[in-house]
């Protein structure tokens, strides 16, 4: 079974972030607040499906899809 990623997220659904697949990425990401443990929603899509809006750490977060694709999520 395919590890699920945020991207993969409908509008509504929630997970909790598990790891990073990007090390680049996983640093950008972990200064915005999105920590393993964390809980994540997925909040909006853009008409065209990128970017998405996520709440993680009481915020919303503008996200590219491909960006998305790096949080993987249980």
């Amino acid at each position: 079974m395919k590890p699920r990623s945020v991207a993969d997220l409908k509008i509504g659904e929630k997970g909790i972030i598990q790891l990073f697949k990007d090390e680049l990425m996983s640093l950008k990401l972990l200064e915005m607040g999105c920590l393993p443990g964390c809980e994540v929603k997925m909040s909006c899509v853009a008409p065209f499906g990128d970017p998405v809006c996520i709440r993680v750490s009481g915020y919303s977060l503008s996200l590219r899809r491909e960006e998305a694709s790096t949080i993987l999520i249980k």
